[in-house]
């Protein structure tokens, strides 16, 4: 399924807002999570200050972090789009997203990867090693970090491999619009780790809140600082060359991520098969995985209810992501164990 041609996603349309999900045990409506800015709300960056076209700078950021410290809401932030499916859920994240900013600067090309976690099942670890290669050939690793929370074993994790690394890193403190700030605390474990190493390699600390967008003009500042003066990597056009097929199946996975939280959706899959492009709109056809038969009742919910309000919420989301109208024609399947099967994660993208 996954040998489609890979269709970049155009930086298109306007992104209307949306209400944001309900609470974890009102399910009486379709949730949706909250949208990030149009295009033309994007992170305000100034104009060039004598910056020819020959001047003109482009890089690879990696963004990396442990799961949950708003990696990929930080990517749609930026980029002005949803490129990178969220959730309040750790591990949303299962492959890698390339995402594109251009500016007048240049261009910035972000890898949105899986957090890293301890991984108890062969698409943990899947998740865990696209997470640490990504690092690898880079101009600039961007290490998020939860400013609102004291840094945890999978911080000093990659802190422990970022130190060695030849790439500059710019430490970035997320959430600090919650009231908290452990800046000092990760600043201060840093600094034991290297001491620890005997690495002399420093970060650039900053403070944000992909949320609000606050602190955000100083971090894409920082980055075009640290990106090499080069060619553009991709079309200005381009907003994403994520395949198709598998953000169409992440938009899918990411609405029960919010119907479930943690029920059910690390055992789910979604597989899109074939994608018709009609004259009235696009028509989606494909599977969604679960490990037991027992699982089908949880996803379809009480009379259908639940699968009905999931399915509709993706068609309205990949409608505005595309700009045509999109139907969705799935089926639940038992596939035993597909998280511990090479074939199955290789069938669904997760392994290269």
């Amino acid at each position: 399924m996954n040998k489609e041609k890979t269709k970049p996603r155009k930086n298109p349309r306007r992104a209307p807002a949306v209400t944001p999900p309900a609470a974890p045990g009102n399910r009486g409506a379709a949730p949706t999570p909250p949208r990030h800015p149009p295009a033309a709300a994007r992170v305000p960056v100034p104009p060039p200050h004598g910056v020819a076209a020959s001047g003109a700078r482009a890089g690879m950021i990696a963004i990396v972090g442990r799961a949950n410290v708003g990696k990929s809401t930080l990517l749609n932030r930026l980029l002005g789009e949803k490129v990178s499916i969220v959730s309040p859920v750790a591990q949303t994240t299962r492959r890698m997203v390339r995402g594109m900013l251009n500016d007048p600067r240049g261009q910035l090309v972000f890898l949105d990867t899986p957090g890293v976690h301890q991984a108890s099942y062969d698409l943990g670890h899947v998740m865990n090693r696209t997470a640490r290669a990504a690092v690898e050939g880079v101009d600039v690793v961007l290490l998020v970090l939860d400013g609102s929370t004291p840094p945890r074993d999978e911080d000093e994790g990659w802190m422990r491999r970022l130190l060695f690394h030849e790439a500059p890193i710019v430490a970035l403190l997320n959430k600090c619009d919650q009231g908290t700030d452990q800046v000092v605390a990760y600043r201060q474990r840093w600094a034991r780790v290297a001491e620890e190493k005997s690495a002399p390699k420093q970060a650039d600390w900053l403070r944000a809140s992909a949320a609000t967008g606050e602190g955000l003009e100083e971090l894409v500042n920082k980055l075009f600082a640290l990106v090499p003066v080069g060619e553009q990597l991709f079309p200005d056009d381009v907003l994403s060359d994520y395949p198709r097929k598998l953000a169409m199946g992440d938009v899918v996975r990411e609405k029960y991520f919010y119907e479930l939280r943690d029920e059910l959706p690390h055992t789910l899959a979604v597989e899109v098969e074939t994608v018709e492009e009609k004259p009235e709109g696009w028509l989606v056809k494909g599977a969604i995985l679960v490990e037991k038969s027992s699982q089908k009742p949880i996803l379809l919910g009480a009379k259908g209810r639940l699968f009905k309000r999931v399915v509709a919420a993706a068609e309205r989301d990949l409608a505005e992501m595309y700009g045509v109208p999109v139907k969705l024609e799935l089926w639940i399947r038992v596939e035993k164990h597909w998280q511990k099967n090479f074939w199955v994660l290789k069938r669904l993208g997760y392994v290269p």
